[in-house]
């Protein structure tokens, strides 16, 4: 499996509470702009080449209050109450575990995701849960990060890359523009960090701008 982190990001780095649930003085942040129909195949897409969602505490225990009574016609809303999902916690009690088909993933995080990387199938999505993205791109564990980047700076929250992490290179694969200004980006993890050769940059659209 192939571990895939999924994120709506700030201009600023904050990807803290962007759906408005978990009691954050911007939350909601990403309701204010409308991500169009190529921001909505961005999520589908991604959402369907998944087996299995991992996910942090508080934003599983938001999506297990808010998804179940969700209903749409495009079957995205069915597709999130019926995937596995895998919470990352040792605090979280099974009898709180109520959200369809969950597992809790208890002890060392990098331990056992590298047992589910293992495993063939489908990427394993990680949606929001910044202290588990941290984590596993601290470890090389990130194989794809696919970023919403929305056009507002939030001041401050929880940002998706830890001031305390190492630099590394990602390979930009794709760049496109979707809905109110928004920037779907998809950047290919790569392990141990290396410095990315001029020769790998040339033709991957958006990857000069990215750089500046």
């Amino acid at each position: 499996m192939k571990v895939v982190v999924s994120e709506f990001v700030s201009l600023d780095g904050v990807m803290e509470d962007p759906g408005g649930a978990e009691g954050y003085k911007h939350g909601g942040w990403s309701f204010k702009f409308k991500r169009g129909p190529a921001g909505d195949k961005f999520k589908v897409d991604e959402l369907g080449a998944a087996d299995a969602l991992l996910l942090g505490r508080v934003t599983y225990q938001g999506f297990a209050n808010a998804w179940p009574s969700i209903k749409d016609p495009d079957g995205f809303a069915d597709r999130m109450n019926g995937i596995r999902k895998y919470v990352v916690s040792d605090s979280l009690k099974d009898s709180e575990a109520t959200w369809n088909n969950t597992t809790i993933v208890r002890g060392d995080m990098a331990v056992e995701v590298a047992k589910l990387k293992a495993r063939s199938g489908g990427d394993l999505l990680v949606f929001g849960s910044s202290r588990p993205a941290q984590g596993l791109a601290e470890h090389g564990l990130v194989d794809d990060y696919r970023l919403m980047v929305y056009p507002v700076i939030l001041g401050d929250g929880k940002r998706l890359f830890s001031d305390a992490g190492k630099m590394a290179s990602l390979k930009l694969v794709d760049a496109k523009p979707a809905g109110d200004g928004i920037h779907a980006h998809r950047a290919l993890g790569r392990g141990q960090p290396r410095a990315l050769g001029r020769g790998e940059t040339e033709g991957v659209p958006g990857c000069r701008r990215l750089q500046r």
